[in-house]
């Protein structure tokens, strides 16, 4: 099986802003904060619902201070949409009010993932997230969806079993049925704490039903129609809410678009062709001296010669893990996943360049920086669920490729991705997760809805182009906005373009031209 890999982009906000510092830490989640009594309580914006759904449609949100400006609160939700009396879930929300004081409504933010925490995004990086004139005009809401964070969530491991997952050195051969089943026993055990620490909630991680709590989110919060920006995976659950609700689909605008159409096989594929090709940009980059600081490339000769370099690297250390000073070993699967967590942005390219020169000489301390920042782990404890959340909703989302499917885009990576392909593949999570997976991979059409604006980077490795192409075209009211430029995702800070386009259309309602193309 083809992995597939996420990153939050919540996390990502502070490594892009420049605040990173190599000695320091890559992500710092904000502490629970104490409510200090109620603020606002906003009138419900109930629409045609089922009667016993009422109830839930029209509880009031009190509101409570949480310091720097933002209020906190918690919004019941059913736990299965589809039998709304079987249970209840909570859903953990943040908003800073409209810096104007006068909103004009509620701007619902999602950073991706799936399993990225929408609620720390908007309480930690705020100006990261949206741009200040959207800010002025509208309360800027940050959610944990069901199975993440705050919220009602996934639980697996602690955090020296979550270790032991992420970053242990198997002991068998790469390739071999033994090396086959040792990692599938890893997944087995767990899928089963994931089932065991969870409380009941796997079936229900799914991002239709993450949509339909969308919708009560839009009416509790008093809106009509729901305005919404999401990013990377956030993308599919805002396509996801426009088929079910699009009379009720306001202003849309999805960066950094998943394909709803795509397989999971599809997807491993898909993004591990990109991540070499952004992997042989960066080597180019990196050649001409363009992404490091200080310090020279540690390659040389041509691209195809450095990438060749790269991968004699990943199998040294495939074969002699580098110990790190906290006991732990660096071999090549964490190695790739420190590489992926670089490639997210042009701006990480530096920090890449120096864990790749420490790892060849002996030191994997860069490398284990970038991949704990990728893992969201820091000072040996994980700061997020983000990894069993991922899990959840994948296994749910996605039914499983057949063998010849799999086979097929195993094939083609070996041949157009030589450098990553060894450690893109292996068994996976959900062969072994306690729940057949509910969703379907389909087009989406949101026949009705208002326009829709996507916005594709050509040069993303997380979520190719040909993504966001595809679901501009599938959208009956898709409007494609391009990026030419490098890195995961467009809006607030890539392009002044983009920047403008989206903020018109939040702002005034002015739909970009269709097919309007930005460059940084």
């Amino acid at each position: 099986m083809i992995r597939t890999l996420r990153r939050p982009l919540a996390a990502l906000a502070i490594l892009l802003t420049g605040a990173l510092a190599l000695s320091g830490c890559l992500y710092s989640q904000i502490p629970a904060r104490e409510a200090n009594g109620p603020c606002v309580s906003a009138p419900s914006a109930t629409t045609d619902v089922a009667d016993d759904l009422k109830p839930v449609y029209e509880q009031q949100i009190e509101w409570a201070d949480c310091g720097d400006g933002m209020e906190t609160a918690t919004v019941t939700a059913p736990l299965d949409w589809n039998d709304p009396g079987a249970g209840e879930i909570e859903l953990a929300l943040v908003r800073q009010p409209a810096t104007s004081g006068e909103a004009t409504g509620s701007l619902l933010v999602n950073p991706g993932g799936p399993g990225a925490s929408g609620y720390d995004f908007i309480a930690e990086s705020v100006d990261f997230a949206v741009s200040e004139q959207l800010q002025e005009q509208y309360d800027i809401v940050g959610f944990d969806p069901r199975g993440v964070g705050r919220s009602t969530s996934v639980t697996c491991l602690d955090a020296a079993e979550m270790d032991q997952f992420l970053y242990a050195i198997p002991e068998h051969e790469r390739g071999t049925a033994e090396w086959e089943e040792e990692l599938t026993d890893a997944n087995r055990q767990f899928a089963e704490a994931c089932e065991q620490n969870s409380g009941g909630i796997l079936e229900h991680i799914t991002t239709e039903q993450s949509a339909r709590d969308m919708d009560l989110l839009r009416a509790v919060l008093g809106d009509e129609q729901l305005t919404y920006l999401g990013y990377s995976y956030g993308t599919f659950l805002g396509a996801t809410y426009a088929e079910l609700f699009p009379d009720r689909a306001g202003r849309l605008v999805l960066d950094g678009a998943l394909d709803p159409a795509v397989s999971g096989t599809e997807v491993g594929l898909a993004q591990g062709l990109a991540f070499e090709k952004a992997l042989r940009t960066y080597m180019q980059a990196c050649l001409d001296g363009a992404a490091q600081e200080g310090g020279g490339c540690p390659f040389s000769g041509t691209v195809d010669q450095a990438m060749g370099d790269l991968a004699a690297l990943l199998a040294a250390v495939d074969r002699s893990p580098l110990p790190a000073a906290d006991g732990r070993e660096l071999g090549a699967d964490t190695l790739t996943t420190a590489i992926v967590a670089a490639l997210y942005a042009p701006e990480n390219w530096p920090y890449l360049t120096e864990a790749l020169t420490t790892a060849l000489q002996g030191d994997p301390t860069t490398a284990f920086l970038l991949a704990d920042f990728y893992n969201g782990r820091e000072d040996g404890q994980y700061t997020d669920n983000s990894t069993e959340a991922f899990q959840a909703y994948n296994c749910m989302d996605y039914p499983a490729d057949d063998q010849e499917t799999q086979d097929a885009a195993t094939a083609r990576l070996q041949q157009d991705a030589p450098t990553i392909a060894p450690y893109w593949e292996g068994p996976g999570v959900c062969e072994v997760w306690p729940y057949e997976p509910t969703g379907e991979r389909n087009q989406i059409a949101a026949s009705g809805a208002a326009p829709i604006v996507v916005i594709g980077t050509t040069g993303d490795p997380a979520t190719p182009y040909a993504w966001a192409q595809s679901l501009a075209d599938q959208l009956s009211s898709g409007v494609m906005v391009t990026f030419e430029g490098e890195g995961h995702t467009a809006y607030n800070g890539q392009s002044a373009c983009v920047d403008d386009a989206v903020d018109a259309f939040f702002l005034d309602g002015t739909v970009p031209e269709d097919g309007l193309v930005c460059t940084p």
